[in-house]
């Protein structure tokens, strides 16, 4: 009996066989699965974890920290997308400058819900109830915008049509609404 090796995969051909997380409305579906099942995780944890002051005064200043930085990245990126409504960008580039902002916008989200477990919130509040929902549709609107803009960048012409365009605009406005509201739910939870 003998073992033939199997032929050399290219880079291209393996990349292509594997499917990525906005590849499909399934894969992000899966992804948003699982964030709805870490978030009540998240949640579930908090209840049940009790901090010291000093910790409690640390997590404050990661949950502080994680908004200038998730936030702060979404303000950049929605400024691309209007510098290319504008006319004062290309696509090409709005994409771009708006793409290399993914990972910090997603760091800082993470840092929110880590550091948030950690604040000990009062999950019986209507308003942190509120904000939890928030924080749950702003997470949902970013893998879902994580297709929109393949689908952006697969356009071969250059120009979007008007339905990504909507699209594009429903989105903005999502995460504004929802980093806004969480923002300010946080700051009148912090008034407490």
């Amino acid at each position: 009996m003998s073992v033939h090796p199997e032929p050399p995969v290219s880079p291209q051909a393996a990349s292509m066989s594997r499917l990525g997380l906005y590849d499909t409305w399934w894969t992000v579906t899966a992804a948003a699965v699982g964030v709805c099942l870490s978030l009540s995780a998240c949640a579930w944890i908090s209840l049940h974890l009790r901090v010291d002051a000093t910790l409690h005064t640390a997590a404050l200043f990661v949950h502080l920290a994680s908004l200038v930085l998730g936030f702060g990245a979404v303000l950049a990126a929605d400024y691309h997308a209007l510098l290319w409504l504008t006319g004062r960008a290309s696509l090409a580039d709005a994409l771009s400058g708006a793409g290399r902002l993914h990972a910090p916008i997603w760091a800082g989200l993470a840092g929110l819900v880590a550091s948030g477990v950690l604040l000990h919130p009062d999950l019986g509040a209507p308003l942190t109830r509120i904000k939890l929902g928030l924080v749950l549709a702003l997470t949902l609107n970013g893998l879902q915008a994580g297709l929109l803009t393949r689908r952006i960048r697969a356009q071969r012409t250059g120009s979007v049509p008007p339905r990504l365009l909507a699209w594009g605009a429903g989105t903005a406005l999502v995460s504004q609404v929802c980093w806004w509201g969480a923002v300010v739910i946080g700051f009148r939870n912090s008034q407490r």
